[in-house]
C-alpha cells in the first residue's frame, strides 16, 4: 500500500468517534477539494494530499485547546511510513498554520501547499455543508441557535476566539462570512463566491422566519 492509502486508513481509524463536523467525511471532502484546487497550481501533490488528510488528526478544540497533539500525532505517524524529514516538516507546518483562529493569527510558515489545503479546509466551512457543520457543532456544545440580544464578537484575538461561546448564528459573522476574502488560490476564490452567496441567502431566510415574516 502507498503512503496515501496508509494515511487514509490511519485517519479513518483515529477519527472513528469524532464529532460529525470534524470526522472522516470532513477530511475526505477537504482531501478532494485540495486535489481539485491543486490541479491549477504548481505544487507537491504528495504534500498536499498528506496535509489535507492529516490537518485535523487531533483538533485542539477537542483536546482541551492543546495545539501540539495534532502536529505530534502526524509526525509520529509519518515517521512510521519512512517519510523523509522535509516532507514531514512541511506537513507539520501545514497543520500548525491552517486554522482560522479568529482571523488574526499570523502564519509562521508559508507554502503553496499550505495555501491549497487551507483553501480546501475553508471551503468545507462555508456553503450548505458549512451551515450544517456549524449547527452540528453548536448542538454538540449545547449553544443556542440565535439570541438577538448577543452581538457577534468581531476582531477577536486567538484566545478570545478559542474560548468564545456565542450563539451558533453569530459564528457566521465571526468566521464563515469572512472566509471568502481570505482564500489564497484562484480556484478557491471562485468556489468560495458561490458558497458565500448561499450563506447570505440562508441568513436572509433565517431572519425572515425568526421574525415571522415568511
Amino acid at each position: 500500500m502507498s503512503i496515501i492509502e496508509n494515511t487514509i486508513h490511519f485517519v479513518k481509524k483515529q477519527l472513528e468517534n469524532a464529532e460529525g463536523g470534524h470526522d472522516w467525511f470532513h477530511i475526505e471532502r477537504v482531501y478532494k477539494n485540495a486535489l481539485l484546487i491543486a490541479e491549477g497550481e504548481n505544487c507537491d501533490i504528495t504534500v498536499v494530499a498528506l496535509g489535507a488528510l492529516l490537518h485535523d488528526i487531533a483538533d485542539s478544540k477537542f483536546h482541551d485547546g492543546d495545539e501540539t497533539i495534532g502536529p505530534k500525532t502526524a509526525r509520529d505517524f509519518l515517521q512510521t511510513q519512512n517519510a523523509d524529514e522535509k516532507t514531514i516538516a512541511h506537513v507539520v507546518g501545514i497543520i500548525e498554520n491552517i486554522s482560522f483562529k479568529g482571523g488574526n493569527f499570523e502564519r509562521k510558515f508559508n507554502s503553496k501547499e499550505l495555501e491549497i489545503v487551507q483553501d480546501a479546509d475553508r471551503l468545507d466551512a462555508i456553503g450548505a455543508i458549512g451551515i450544517a457543520r456549524t449547527f452540528n457543532y453548536g448542538g454538540f456544545k449545547n449553544r443556542p441557535l440565535y439570541d438577538p440580544r448577543i452581538e457577534p464578537k468581531l476582531n477577536m484575538d486567538k484566545e478570545e476566539y478559542k474560548n468564545n461561546n456565542s450563539p451558533t448564528l453569530n459564528h457566521f459573522y465571526e468566521k464563515l462570512l469572512l472566509l471568502k476574502d481570505k482564500m489564497n488560490t484562484v480556484s478557491g476564490k471562485k468556489i468560495a463566491l458561490e458558497r458565500h452567496q448561499y450563506m447570505e441567502n440562508f441568513l436572509t431566510q433565517f431572519y425572515a422566519e425568526w421574525n415571522g415574516e415568511k
